[in-house]
């Protein structure tokens, strides 16, 4: 029980530090509409973190909790669309209430990942959630599928903050029609 709590608090730390350390800081939003932002978010592609690798129907959930901070879901099916169901339960804390762009992402107290939403389109169809240390990001949208015009478009603005888009996993996403995101995924 010790090892796999060991190799957890490494990550979230190796996740909440070297900030800055790839670049000059990445651009973030000048305002995300928070209540807008709320509700689902597909992954379509990502540099994953070691929790999400070989992660299908992958999607990140917000809610606003009565406290400003903000009830986080992510879940996934590990490793196939039938594989295991995963979820993690981060909270996420805005930090600069000016923009509402730059959240800290908490999955263990008092370890706060970078979170920045460096993109988010007019209709909030889509966003890119990204890191100073350039070490991980995440493209999303509200559907599980987009163009391949448009992930081209997003994999460029992620090349344009200085990450290497050679290193971009696409998220495999499949979804019966008549099942809802909570539902189950087809098969």
């Amino acid at each position: 029980m010790l090892r796999p709590l060991a190799l957890l608090a490494s990550a979230l730390l190796s996740l909440a530090g070297c900030r800055g350390a790839a670049g000059p800081p990445i651009p973030t939003v000048p305002h995300v509409d928070l209540p807008r932002f709320m509700g689902d978010w597909y992954v379509i592609a990502s540099i994953p973190t070691f929790l999400e690798k070989d992660a299908h129907n992958a999607v990140e959930s917000y809610a606003m909790n009565p406290d400003g901070s903000i009830a986080t879901t992510f879940s996934f099916r590990a490793g196939a669309f039938d594989g295991p169901e995963k979820r993690h339960t981060p909270t996420g804390f805005v930090r600069d209430d000016g923009s509402n762009a730059i959240w800290g992402m908490q999955f263990v107290w008092p370890i706060e990942a970078e979170y920045l939403i460096a993109h988010v389109s007019p209709d909030y169809s889509e966003t890119v959630i990204a890191r100073n240390a350039r070490d991980y990001v995440w493209i999303m949208a509200r559907t599980p599928e987009i163009t391949d015009a448009d992930h081209a478009r997003l994999v460029e603005l992620v090349r344009s903050y200085g990450y290497d888009e050679s290193r971009l996993v696409r998220v495999p996403q499949r979804w019966a029609e008549e099942s809802t995101r909570k539902g189950s995924p087809s098969r």
